[in-house]
């Protein structure tokens, strides 16, 4: 079984068992979470697409960590201006994982 859930601006494919990192959550190690915002249910044939959301349809998630990705370098140069600027960027995620899907039926 799978779902496809949105969080964080982004869309995520999840099954149960999964850890993946999403945007960072306000929440504390250790809690528990439910995604409403259910796109995509699938469980072999028995697929069930929602507009925009499935109906009844929820995730649920423990929170495992939080933490920095990797650090980026952005670099803005202008040719023969003498024109650069150097920044970086470590983005703040949340560690989940999938516990169980819920889809209407």
């Amino acid at each position: 079984m799978y779902a496809v859930i949105k969080s964080g601006g982004k869309q995520h494919r999840v099954e149960p068992g999964e850890v993946l990192r999403v945007e960072k959550l306000d929440m504390a190690e250790g809690d528990k979470i439910e995604f409403n915002e259910v796109m995509m249910v699938g469980d072999g044939d028995d697929i069930q697409i929602g507009a925009p959301y499935v109906e009844g349809g929820t995730v649920s998630a423990e929170v495992l960590a939080h933490g920095r990705g990797d650090k980026i370098t952005v670099i803005k140069m202008r040719r023969r201006k003498h024109y650069r600027r150097q920044a970086g960027h470590r983005q703040h995620y949340t560690e989940i994982k999938i516990l169980d899907i819920a889809g209407s039926k």
